[in-house]
């Protein structure tokens, strides 16, 4: 792991561990064969915003995508035809990606400003003591924040009024990559290190907390395992990775371990009933057995490719990569069904699926959304 990736912090002191690693020989990506497509697919519509940097990540509600740019702009677009719902400024650049609820929306920007709109005109703004590059989570009218600290906050949505925290004890190391912050029932999950807690949304209190990965490494750097995001819910269990380490589930009503699976690897999961899905730091893609973590089937067509963190969609999964492409890979199989081209540029994140409708973003801002058939 490079050196070049840590940087100190001001942040409570801690130094701050980046996820863009890299090593200066870098393996060549593989090439992609041909593919005769399977199923059909299109692209329905685009649309170009400003620079939406590495790290960014879009938010997805029942009838819209909710897209941040790095200079501080936050569009909303409809699924279904790409038309411009509203338009709002966080008046900054932004650390984090977006959160919504389908009417606010939240950002942070890069000077620790928590930022709330509502139907894009700013509502309120306050000042964290942490930095932030997790998408706040916006539910129950109340705004939540993971901060690179572990610490956790609550937001009243409305006036800005803060609710409650709770932090973990510092650590000496600390992950510069969005991590876990979502709901289940009426539970806050958030991804406290290697750790996954869950919490009462109203009062702040932990209901419980159980470790997905275990450091492992000979130094600090080594056996940094923070989740990352985006986990996978379905049904009561939610499934996570922890930071180079492991790939993992817990069953969130009893707040236990599952299964856990010793792997490599940066980007989040996606998850059905069936699979849990993951590509490690090669880009090699794994299929696990939900129930019990036995490997299904894995697939090394795409390694090195820069790909992004999965989406499942009907029999398909999911995966942009590093030139914009967009492949579509049969879920029971791992078998090429269907490739789709977006503007060359990384494509940042996971696609979001809002109905019938795949919606991508690359690092050049651009928005492109797709229908397979």
């Amino acid at each position: 792991m490079s050196r070049r990736g840590l940087r100190r912090g001001a942040l409570v002191g801690l130094v701050v561990l980046a996820a863009a690693c890299s090593t200066p020989d870098k393996p060549k990506p593989a090439a992609l064969e041909t593919v005769t497509p399977q199923i059909a697919g299109r692209q329905v519509w685009s649309h170009s915003l400003g620079n939406i940097g590495t790290s960014l990540r879009i938010a997805s509600t029942a009838t819209a995508v909710v897209v941040p740019s790095s200079d501080g702009s936050i569009v909303a677009l409809a699924a279904d035809t790409g038309r411009e719902l509203w338009r709002g400024d966080a008046d900054g650049k932004l650390s984090a990606g977006v959160g919504s609820d389908g009417r606010y929306a939240s950002v942070v920007t890069t000077g620790n400003e928590l930022v709330v709109l509502d139907g894009g005109k700013p509502l309120w703004r306050t000042r964290l003591g942490t930095r932030v590059v997790t998408p706040p989570l916006v539910a129950g009218e109340r705004v939540f924040v993971l901060g690179v600290d572990r610490s956790v906050q609550a937001y009243d949505v409305l006036d800005g009024r803060k609710l409650w925290v709770q932090q973990r004890p510092g650590d000496p190391l600390t992950l510069l990559q969005p991590g876990v912050l979502m709901a289940w029932k009426d539970t806050l999950v958030a991804g406290q290190g290697a750790r996954l807690a869950g919490f009462d949304p109203l009062r702040g209190t932990v209901r419980w907390e159980t470790t997905v990965a275990s450091p492992r490494g000979t130094n600090e750097v080594e056996r940094l395992a923070d989740l990352v995001g985006p986990a996978a819910r379905v049904g009561d269990a939610i499934c996570a990775r922890g930071f180079q380490a492991a790939v993992g589930c817990v069953n969130a009503e009893r707040g236990s371990l599952s299964w856990a699976r010793n792997v490599g690897g940066t980007n989040g999961v996606t998850a059905d009933e069936q699979f849990v899905f993951a590509a490690d730091a090669s880009d090699r893609i794994t299929a696990w057995k939900r129930e019990g973590g036995d490997v299904a089937w894995t697939s090394d067509r795409l390694q090195y490719r820069g790909l992004s963190s999965p989406l499942i969609v009907g029999r398909t999964l999911v995966f942009g990569d590093f030139e914009g492409q967009l492949h579509f890979i049969d879920r029971e199989n791992g078998q090429f069904l269907l490739r789709l081209p977006t503007d060359g540029r990384p494509i940042v994140g996971a696609p979001v699926r809002v109905g019938n409708t795949i919606v991508t973003v690359t690092q050049r801002g651009s928005v492109h959304a797709f229908r397979p058939e």
